[in-house]
């Protein structure tokens, strides 16, 4: 490995790749904030004409659809970003995601054209679904790609920043919403226009995303690996760039892993969010307004909190921080829940938070360690098929299947014995899988900030033991490919 292999990059341009990701992930959350929040709303404006309780049933079926095509999205948009690039496909998904919120909130309602209403909405949640089969997958190689080894944990952490704070934004939209609409309009002004408001908020917004999204460049990782070579596919080399069958073939092992980390993950992340609003209104007896006002200072303190425990995992290593969010989880859940029973403001916020430490401790380094187990030529659509196939069938399900045990047991603390029991499989997932932290991504060469660090890397390489360069296309770059400068990895 020469001095001219290493990945330099300035922190000028990782500042601009990560705004333009983060801001990505912003609209998602966005969306997930404002859906959730108004979902006992939302089931009386598209399904008024059914019973109350299958009426929301039918609404948070809703969000499932959109989660259930995930996949679809993952398996088209994932192997054409490893072709095409990662910048492009990131613009695509964003536009798409912010078109489709934006015309839920041009939607006829029930009112208007009964139970018909519920299509045009499950269409366009399946347009989300799509675009977010590539939207985290994509953002997280991108940053990860982006970032160099030794603080890939801190700088990849802000993704999910945005994430929280894109659904804090959400809630705080509806309500705002509330608030003012009821004030003027009285207390039927939601079901009546109100509720079109924080979808329309997606207008401006999404122009903002989109225009950031024009603005990033490609990753220095992706065009060293074109410039290796290894965007031509071979079906025996698992560095090259495969396709779905090739990424089961070569990589079965790592999505296993990360499907189950991600269903931990996330079970635990959409319970905090998406399924929150309705549990407090449905459960614990509390409003729309006051769910929401317990839960977006908890969403704001969690977000602040997770570049520092990004920076931890670059420390002490992703599986420790992992471990630490799976015993958290089964630790603190049923005590939450219990909590959360108490029913009054102070005690919904504590409890919220006792399950925001998890949460916390599992996001912050899931852009981090999840795509850093595939190798770089096929790191997107491994990533799109892993994470989209867990959150689809486990993470976005948990609203409608939390609902569901309630409903058929009649026990309130079904959600938190649901998140424990895949906090669990993912702790055995972690015992198989290898630390990431500090080490160069798996068909890339090392990334780091100065020039000065890329001699010290290739001067220390055969005594270094977090570079293996049998990771690393350095027999094809060496035979013909142009030598990586500093200015071409920037």
């Amino acid at each position: 490995m020469r001095v001219d292999d290493v990945l330099v990059v300035k922190k000028k341009n990782l500042r601009i790749a990560i705004s333009g990701t983060v801001v990505g992930n912003f609209m998602e959350w966005f969306d997930f904030g404002v859906y959730g929040y108004l979902a006992v709303t939302l089931s009386a404006v598209f399904t008024g004409d059914l019973p109350e309780g299958l009426g929301l049933l039918v609404t948070l079926l809703g969000f499932a659809i959109s989660f259930l095509v995930r996949p679809l999205g993952g398996l088209v948009l994932g192997p054409l970003g490893d072709r095409i690039g990662r910048q492009r496909v990131l613009f695509f998904t964003m536009a798409m995601m912010a078109t489709a919120t934006a015309l839920i909130g041009v939607l006829p309602t029930s009112a208007q054209i009964g139970l018909w209403a519920i299509i045009p909405l499950y269409l366009l949640k399946m347009v989300q679904g799509f675009s977010t089969g590539g939207e985290y997958a994509g953002a997280t190689t991108y940053v990860s790609e982006f970032s160099p080894d030794r603080s890939r944990g801190f700088w990849s952490s802000f993704l999910d920043v945005g994430s929280y704070v894109g659904f804090a934004a959400g809630a705080s939209v509806v309500a705002l919403t509330t608030w003012i609409v009821e004030a003027t309009a009285g207390e039927t002004g939601m079901l009546d226009f109100g509720w079109r408001i924080p979808f329309l908020v997606a207008i401006p917004l999404g122009a903002v995303a989109i225009w950031f999204r024009l603005k990033i460049p490609e990753t220095p990782a992706y065009e060293a690996e074109q410039a290796a070579g290894l965007t031509t596919e071979n079906e025996n080399d698992p560095l090259a760039r495969h396709g779905i069958i090739g990424i089961f073939r070569h990589h079965w092992r790592e999505v296993l892993i990360a499907i189950a980390l991600v269903a931990a993950t996330n079970t635990a992340g959409y319970a905090l969010t998406s399924y929150m609003p309705t549990y407090l209104e449905k459960e614990v007896g509390v409003t729309n307004l006051m769910a929401a006002l317990a839960t977006v200072p908890v969403l704001v303190l969690m977000s602040a909190c997770l570049p520092f425990i990004g920076r931890l995992s670059d420390r002490i290593g992703r599986k420790p921080v992992y471990a630490i969010a799976v015993v958290s989880t089964i630790v603190l859940m049923v005590p939450a829940f219990a909590v959360m029973q108490i029913g009054e403001e102070w005690a919904v916020m504590i409890a919220l938070a006792m399950v925001a430490i998890p949460v916390a401790f599992y996001v912050a380094i899931s852009a981090s360690a999840l795509p850093a187990l595939f190798p770089t030529a096929s790191r997107f659509g491994a990533m799109a098929i892993a994470y989209n196939v867990a959150v689809s069938l486990f993470g976005g399900t948990t609203p409608l299947f939390s609902q569901a045990l309630i409903e058929l047991t009649g026990n309130t603390f079904m959600p938190a014995f649901y998140i424990m029991f895949f906090a669990a499989l993912g702790g055995v997932a972690l015992l198989t899988m290898r630390e990431t932290a500090k080490r160069p991504l798996i068909g890339s060469f090392p990334a780091v900030e100065t020039s000065a660090e890329a001699k010290e890397i290739v001067e220390g390489q055969d005594d270094n033991p977090y570079i293996d360069t049998s990771t690393m296309p350095l027999d094809i770059v060496s035979i013909g490919a142009p030598p990586q400068t500093e200015d071409a990895a920037t």
